[in-house]
């Protein structure tokens, strides 16, 4: 008889973090997939055969919503008995924990993705460590994506429990079949910058557009493109921003792409830009690696860990439009390092992330903690 396992995160979207991993997963247990309501959800039951369970989560802080969301938790738990329920993303992670702790779920897994108070202060910072704590108090076995969220986790007294990175660290690793490294010939004459995320103040996306401005300016033949959901709720831009995106001809705003136009974007592109405040492993970072971009990222978890300073792309300050420009004006005038970091890019991330490997660690892992 298979053990059942619960896979959990608090949006369909981030179904895309295990999606890959659904087949094998599938062969050696009987999986099932929670979140709030989404396409995301509906079409993985389509594609794969998974069973869905949908319960409403709010990603920000919403006590009744909370409560709500954490009783109709327990009810599920009790009601499917699964031998695993395994978290993503932070609410998921603190309602999911407690859910299952409540209903005797014999193993409660959380990974975290990232971290969100080491860029916090005051009550805010207080409130996310002590939710970041009772995550891990509920939680028998906890994954810390990185090596920088591990040493957060730790040097913060978040939890005292043995802690485990798999393999180089990254939750679902990067499928190189479909990032295949081949450059789209008849791209852009204009040197092209680009960003994949939402376009949010966190992501650095304010210094980020500030930087290119002032590029632009100087090398009229450059061009950026932001593939990702402008949020105007959670963690807004600027004003000047959103007005700079909006006039500057060549600063282009797509919205959120993914598949195989996700993958041209990467294809047509001369340089990827990651300026984000934090992050645990940055899969887009590995993305574009693996597409044979040079990469300018800022010096957080997940990117430092991923990024090696002048061998496949540049490490700056975070929060620093200054250090940002002069990275970007590197990567358009030292044409040889740009060329010597992209000739290095796809095999940096290949010998460390390749999705087969990261998806091997997971498995194996499970069978650590389930067969005992």
């Amino acid at each position: 008889m298979k053990h059942k396992i619960i896979r959990a995160s608090t949006i369909s979207l981030s179904v895309i973090f295990v999606e890959g991993m659904l087949p094998e997963m599938m062969k050696q247990y009987e999986v099932v997939l929670l979140s709030s309501p989404g396409h995301e959800l509906d079409e993985a039951e389509k594609k794969y055969g998974v069973r869905g369970i949908r319960i409403p989560m709010e990603r920000h802080i919403a006590p009744i919503q909370d409560l709500m969301s954490l009783w109709k938790l327990i009810r599920t738990f009790r009601r499917e008995k699964p031998r695993m329920v395994h978290s993503m993303t932070p609410k998921a992670g603190l309602l999911c924990m407690m859910a299952a702790k409540l209903a005797r779920v014999p193993v409660r897994v959380h990974t975290f993705t990232g971290l969100v108070f080491p860029t916090a202060t005051g009550l805010k910072r207080r409130i996310l460590m002590f939710t970041d704590w009772l995550t891990c108090a509920c939680a028998t076995h906890v994954i810390p994506e990185g090596k920088g969220v591990m040493a957060d986790l730790r040097n913060n007294g978040i939890t005292k429990k043995p802690m485990k990175v798999l393999g180089d660290g990254s939750v679902k690793g990067i499928d190189l079949k479909r990032f295949h490294g081949k450059r789209n010939a008849n791209r852009s004459e204009k040197f092209t910058f680009l960003f994949v995320g939402r376009i949010v103040r966190d992501k650095g996306i304010n210094e980020l557009v500030e930087a290119f401005v002032r590029l632009n300016e100087k090398f009229h033949q450059t061009r950026l493109v932001l593939v990702g959901t402008i949020e105007d709720e959670l963690d807004p831009v600027s004003n000047k921003t959103l007005e700079s995106i909006k006039n500057n001809s060549d600063i282009e705003s797509i919205g959120w792409t993914t598949g195989d136009a996700l993958v041209d974007f990467y294809a047509a592109a001369d340089c990827y830009v990651f300026p984000s405040y934090r992050e645990g492993f940055p899969n887009t970072v590995l993305e574009a690696g693996a597409m044979g971009l040079p990469c300018i990222v800022t010096d957080i978890n997940g990117s430092r860990e991923i990024i090696e300073e002048g061998r496949n792309g540049v490490v700056i300050p975070p929060r620093d439009s200054s250090a940002l420009y002069q990275a970007m004006e590197h990567m358009i005038t030292d044409t040889d390092a740009r060329e010597q970091m992209a000739a290095t890019a796809r095999e940096s991330i290949a010998s460390r992330f390749d999705q087969d490997f990261v998806r091997q660690y997971l498995l194996n892992f499970y069978d650590e903690i389930l067969y005992v």
